[in-house]
């Protein structure tokens, strides 16, 4: 009974915030979002307010020019004219900065599916973290690997390839599970294209960038590069990277790690950026160099 109770006060604050924020703009009709948050309450679900496009919202009373004012919104990920209550957010702001956090902390903490890691045929390997916990907090072991697992991937990896590919889980599985199945066979396909030699691709789960030099050492590939999820903001939890090295080793110097950032699709277009990750890795190949040494 109590639940029910909260669920409809919920949806009473949401919508009043709603229509007082739309009355009159021609925008997205109250009455609609109210009748949606209802029935998400009938259906014994407190609505979801991450799924809600602020960004068609006009969120400021009585603006000067509202057109204007939704289009920075539409051309940027910052929170553009929220508004206040007094020195405060206003609920509906509160309550989509908290349900930001929360997908941030899912993008964290959950794994990346199985099934994806079957479907690209990755190796699976774990670093020496026993579990998320020591992951966050020992950033040095998600950069090793026991005994075993070295063993591992010295007997099933093709030794001295051209190129070897790592996904690891990283700090956001979320940006994984989004992005990779388009920005991998896009750098694959490139790569065989070029007629560029590859190596037994591996997942890493709890990997940090690190990890990548500790495989190079016990494959002796020419150049490495490892996808990940990068550390989930407030404005996206969905943000891969590429690091790229050329003869790589155990402590090397991150200068020498080129980057391909913001691979997700507000960002970086995934299949575009495996086409270029896979441009650069030709060069490096040419010019036997990586990082700021390529750039000069």
């Amino acid at each position: 009974m109590e639940n029910d109770k909260l669920k409809r006060i919920i949806a009473d604050v949401l919508s009043e915030v709603m229509s007082s924020r739309q009355a009159g703009n021609g925008h997205a009709s109250a009455a609609v979002f109210r009748n949606n948050l209802n029935a998400a309450c009938d259906d014994g679900e407190v609505p979801d307010l991450s799924a809600v496009d602020f960004s068609q919202i006009l969120a400021t009373p009585e603006p000067a020019n509202g057109e204007a004012y939704l289009e920075i919104k539409r051309t940027s990920t910052a929170r553009v004219g929220t508004w206040r209550a007094g020195p405060r957010y206003r609920t509906e702001t509160y309550l989509r900065l908290r349900a930001d956090h929360a997908k941030a902390m899912d993008a964290v903490f959950e794994d990346v599916p199985e099934e994806l890691i079957d479907k690209l045929r990755l190796l699976k390997v774990t670093t020496r973290c026993a579990s998320k916990n020591d992951y966050l907090t020992r950033p040095d072991l998600g950069r090793q690997f026991d005994e075993e697992t070295s063993r591992l991937i010295k007997d099933k990896c093709i030794p001295e390839a051209d190129v070897q590919l790592i996904v690891s889980d990283g700090l956001s599985s979320t940006a994984v599970s989004h992005n990779i199945a388009d920005v991998f066979p896009a750098i694959v396909q490139g790569l065989e294209l070029k007629r560029i030699k590859l190596g037994t691709p591996i997942f890493v789960k709890y990997g940090r960038v690190g990890c990548m030099d500790a495989i190079t050492e016990l494959v002796k590939s020419k150049v490495t590069v490892i996808l990940l999820g990068e550390r989930p903001g407030l404005a996206t939890s969905e943000s891969l990277s590429a690091y790229m090295t050329y003869g790589g080793f155990v402590g090397i110097n991150e200068a020498a790690r080129t980057v391909v950032s913001n691979i997700y699709k507000g960002g970086t277009n995934p299949v575009e950026a495996g086409a270029h990750i896979a441009d650069l890795i030709e060069r490096m190949l040419r010019e036997k160099k990586s990082g700021i040494d390529l750039s000069r």
